[in-house]
């Protein structure tokens, strides 16, 4: 995909749109995304069905109803090429922002945002997600090799810990499943480049009903255990002891690979939250 396609979509799709200017976004894990004229995002799945393009569109509308946060607001969607066309939301990806922010406020805002997310009827989201369970060991067994293949980028002063780590059982698992972002790391999420409060929340193609766990446990990995206790102090009631053990465990299995995907792909960004990371996951 490149320019040139984006420029005829936009302008067989949104004919009163005259396109000025078509500049890459980024690339991640799941999608590559184009900016055009500095307001409308482009971005195309890179292995994702028809019908889910589709859902994700429906699923966007009902998500702005019940997020404190802005949302993606769809334009368009080709589903044959996996392409979903939204308003752009206000402000620079997290990982972005080259100068310093306050993990904390940032947590505080998306712990009220997943509050709001997973005090919503499960049922409100029927035929738009599905569950996505996987078991907690198949996590760990999943870290473990991530692990092998980046262990010469971990400093040796953290490896005794993730050793003991990888070896130890997994917590229970859940007793329920809420409907999550599913993946709140800091590249998707929004924030004002100059003050550093969050502004939305993007790429919603992983959102699913899942443990209730998940999100929190990338807060803590990308923002650090002051960040999560900000997080779950918004949340509520529902913040207990459990919840933390899985949170800190998700975090600790995810760390590695978005570090394989840094490496991979060449995205500093992407390494560096990562290495900076292990110090508070594996003390």
């Amino acid at each position: 995909m490149d320019d040139v396609r984006v420029r005829e979509l936009v302008g067989r799709r949104l004919p009163g749109c005259r396109v000025e200017g078509v500049e890459l976004m980024g690339a991640g894990m799941d999608n590559t995304a184009y900016v055009v004229n500095g307001d409308i995002v482009v971005r195309f799945a890179k292995d994702v069905a028809v019908a889910q393009v589709e859902r994700e569109a429906r699923l966007l509308g009902v998500v702005a109803g019940i997020s404190p946060l802005a949302v993606p607001q769809p334009l368009f969607v080709e589903a044959d090429e996996g392409c979903l066309a939204y308003r752009m939301v206000r402000g620079i990806p997290l990982i972005e922002r080259d100068s310093p922010y306050d993990g904390v406020l940032v947590a505080e805002q998306l712990g009220a945002f997943l509050g709001a997310l997973h005090s919503a009827p499960t049922e409100t989201f029927d035929g738009l997600v599905a569950p996505d369970v996987v078991p907690l060991s198949d996590w760990l067994e999943e870290a473990t090799e991530t692990f092998e293949a980046v262990r010469d980028q971990v400093p040796d002063s953290r490896r005794p810990a993730i050793t003991r780590f990888l070896a130890a059982e997994p917590p229970a698992e859940p007793d329920s499943l809420v409907f999550s972002h599913n993946d709140l790391g800091i590249e998707h999420v929004m924030v004002d480049p100059a003050s550093g409060a969050v502004t939305g929340v993007i790429d919603w193609t992983d959102a699913a009903l899942v443990d209730r766990a998940n999100d929190f446990g990338l807060i803590y990995r990308d923002l650090g255990p002051d960040a999560l206790a900000a997080a779950l102090a918004q949340y509520g009631t529902a913040a207990t002891d459990q919840l933390v053990d899985r949170a800190m465990f998700c975090a600790r299995c995810s760390v590695f690979e978005d570090l394989a995907f840094g490496l991979e792909t060449g995205q500093t960004r992407y390494t560096d939250k990562c290495l900076r990371a292990l110090h508070w996951l594996f003390p």
